[in-house]
């Protein structure tokens, strides 16, 4: 099991609490709050080795576009790039609505 942190400059207050996915056999959650502060802090929980550049390039690009000041924690079981983003993409969307 590894742990990583990493953390954006923001340029927006974010004003929603959010929780989608669930951690499972290939799959994550995401636990969204509002920061205290002007930048979003990401801190993932993964029950898969050695894969630090891999989550450091997906939050990268979407933390080139979203740029609010938030709180991440990323519960994951293995789930793939591509869903990690489309649970990001739900959270912002989720927060959203």
């Amino acid at each position: 099991m590894e742990t990583f942190a990493f953390d954006y400059d923001a340029e927006v207050a974010a004003s929603a609490r959010v929780h989608v996915g669930v951690v499972g056999s290939g799959d994550l959650e995401i636990l969204m709050e509002p920061s205290a502060d002007t930048q979003a802090h990401v801190r993932i929980k993964t029950s898969v080795d050695g894969y630090g550049a891999v989550w450091k390039n997906v939050l990268d690009r979407f933390f080139s576009g979203f740029r609010q000041a938030v709180r991440v924690e990323i519960n994951d079981f293995g789930a793939t790039p591509g869903m990690v983003a489309l649970r990001l993409q739900q959270a912002v969307e989720e927060a959203q609505s």
